[in-house]
């Protein structure tokens, strides 16, 4: 049976009503995860436009005390978002900050002790920064440690890192809360074949929030635990770089209902990228208020630029061009770092999966100097050019509808935004339902 409609509120709607004002009951809220500027301007127009507000998240592999792949580090990535949020008219308190994958996993070959001290560094700059939700996650093996982490192990790190980080933010008038739970998936989708992914099973669930609570209490962080606003579960929705495994209610109906014994919390879901509309509206009317999505952003982002870089060769003829595609390509092959223990077969079936997985590994790369260059100067050559409207049409489809309606702007830049909007759309009708208005 679905989970009944007030279980799972509580906390979640306190912390919401404690950071916006005013009583909130919202259906669910949007977590999305990206650095990338032109995903973030999408994200806080539909939040402008709608009145609603938007939960961005950094993960600890894109943003940390080091810089991550985006070369941001938390209060960098913070007043990133904040500009950009002024820049597009949206309330600052519109926008909350969150910390994802929080825990030793960008220094998990290193023994846990080093990485673990690698991780409470990371942890106090985003407390001190300021970030509103944290998400703590030490579930991942270390280079000294076990085949598997026992529940008291990783509950006892993951207080490690929240005394840390409350450290850090004493004397705050909004201290952080915190999203736990030790069966993660893995950020970013998955490298195998898929056929079907696990479902969390009550008896962990609620094994891992006991752990927590006594990791926490003998720690003396019984307040850090009161503000612990959801758990992370799988509710058996997942994909790899080819499929992709949509929510099935029916085998997740034991989990549902063990969170009935926890009436304060809700469930986080991750890796909810590619689930159709109304799957995304199920989970959350199941208990899963949070919907974590990130590389299904970066993917209509790349699907967009790679068809105006289709038109744009069509419109140059003949005329000798180097095409975004090939400049990616060599971007990544210099690079392989970030792609190339996810991506296996032979060269022609990397190179596919390089540029047209569900993985979406390319959004490591579009911060560099050479992507960034060619991303610029293909949106101003699209810009200066007449572009006929039965060539949109060819690729771009979605965004000819709306041009030939009068519903959109005729910017090349702007059709890229829609792409991402258009995933954003399921996110934000399936948490906030139709026309929702949520700032007073």
């Amino acid at each position: 049976m679905p989970t009944p409609a007030n279980v799972g509120r509580g906390r979640l709607d306190e912390w919401l009503s404690e950071r916006l004002g005013g009583e909130r009951s919202l259906l669910g809220l949007p977590s999305v995860c990206t650095s990338h500027e032109m995903v973030l301007e999408a994200v806080v127009r539909r939040a402008r436009r709608e009145g609603t507000p938007v939960l961005v998240e950094a993960t600890c592999n894109q943003v940390n005390h080091h810089g991550g792949y985006s070369g941001l580090t938390p209060a960098a990535f913070r007043d990133m978002v904040l500009e950009l949020a002024a820049s597009q008219a949206l309330s600052r308190r519109q926008v909350l900050l969150g910390g994802d994958h929080l825990g030793p996993n960008p220094w998990r070959s290193l023994p846990s002790a080093a990485a673990m001290a690698e991780a409470a560094t990371m942890v106090a700059s985003y407390a001190t920064a300021g970030f509103d939700k944290l998400h703590i996650d030490t579930s991942m093996r270390c280079a000294d440690d076990g085949i598997e982490l026992p529940d008291d192990v990783v509950a006892a790190r993951a207080a490690q890192l929240v005394a840390v980080a409350e450290q850090a933010a004493a004397g705050s008038p909004n201290p952080p809360v915190y999203v736990i739970g030790t069966e993660v998936p893995s950020p970013g989708g998955s490298a195998e074949r898929l056929h079907e992914v696990h479902v969390t099973s009550p008896d962990a669930l609620l094994a891992s929030v006991e752990a927590h609570r006594k990791a926490f209490a003998r720690a003396g962080l019984e307040a850090a635990f009161g503000r612990v606003v959801a758990l992370v579960a799988h509710p058996g929705v997942e994909f790899d770089n080819a499929n992709v495994l949509v929510y099935d209610r029916s085998r997740a109906e034991p989990l549902l209902a063990a969170l009935d014994e926890l009436p304060t919390l809700a469930f986080e879901a991750h890796s909810t990228d590619y689930q159709p509309p109304e799957k995304l509206a199920m989970l959350v009317k199941d208990g899963f208020r949070v919907l974590k999505v990130g590389p299904a952003l970066t993917f209509a982002l790349r699907e967009a630029l790679y068809a105006l870089d289709s038109i744009a060769s069509e419109l140059g003829g003949q005329q000798p061009r180097r095409c975004l595609k090939e400049v990616m390509e060599t971007v990544m092959v210099q690079d392989p770092q970030h792609w190339q223990a996810y991506y296996r077969g032979g060269p022609p079936k990397q190179r596919l999966l390089r540029h047209f997985s569900y993985s979406d590994r390319i959004r490591y790369y579009w911060q560099s100097p050479a992507a960034r260059q060619a991303v610029e100067g293909l949106l101003e050559e699209c810009t200066r050019s007449d572009i006929p409207l039965p060539l949109v049409s060819q690729f771009l489809p979605s965004v000819h509808k709306r041009l030939v309606a009068g519903e959109l702007a005729g910017s090349p830049a702007a059709w890229a935004l829609q792409a991402i909007d258009d995933v954003l759309e399921g996110y934000w009708r399936a948490c906030f339902g139709a026309g929702a208005k949520t700032t007073p």
